[in-house]
């Protein structure tokens, strides 16, 4: 299993706007209509890959416990559909079927979005403030395939607390480790 680390965007960056279709309802969605009165946290996520498959519970579990307290949540799905169908728009829906996402799941078909935001892996984790300024690109958690860790999200958990109660993220993160963005 190849391991990519995130390019670890610099603090303080604007979230970059996007429109894309949601793999659940069909609609065009923008960054200011998932953005959340408090916060943004947008996720890059796939199907196929392991390091995704080893949290997607812990990320079903994040969207009912944040869902209406003022950070608006989003995945996007951005690999190569044709190399890896699994990761079609069908199968990230079946995926947020599957696992509860509450969520909306966006799908990248140009690879847009995912170049904008430096995404470079899956999972790849952004939250920006109120004023859509980064402050948290890291790691959901220690826990990694194989490694005995639990995942409990608590690196992310703490900076979305963080955000919420208005408090300085702390600067120290660690880098999100998955899989490669795969990349047409």
């Amino acid at each position: 299993m190849t391991r990519t680390a995130s390019t670890m965007l610099a603090l303080g960056t604007t979230a970059p706007e996007f429109s894309l279709p949601d793999v659940i309802s069909g609609q065009i969605m923008t960054r200011d209509q998932v953005a959340g009165s408090r916060g943004l946290l947008v996720m890059f996520l796939c199907v196929h890959c392991p390091f995704v498959q080893h949290v997607n519970a812990e990320l079903a579990r994040l969207g009912h416990d944040y869902a209406g307290r003022g950070i608006g949540i989003v995945a996007i799905g951005s690999n190569d559909a044709e190399a890896y169908p699994d990761d079609a728009p069908e199968g990230l829906r079946a995926q947020a079927m599957q696992h509860g996402f509450t969520f909306p799941y966006l799908y990248d078909e140009s690879q847009d979005v995912a170049r904008a935001y430096h995404a470079v892996c899956t999972p790849d984790y952004f939250l920006f403030d109120a004023g859509k300024k980064l402050v948290y690109r890291g790691q959901l958690d220690a826990s990694r395939p194989g490694n005995g860790i639990a995942v409990d999200g608590r690196d992310l958990r703490a900076a979305m607390d963080s955000v919420l109660a208005g408090t300085p993220v702390a600067e120290e993160q660690q880098a999100s480790i998955g899989c490669s963005i795969k990349w047409k």
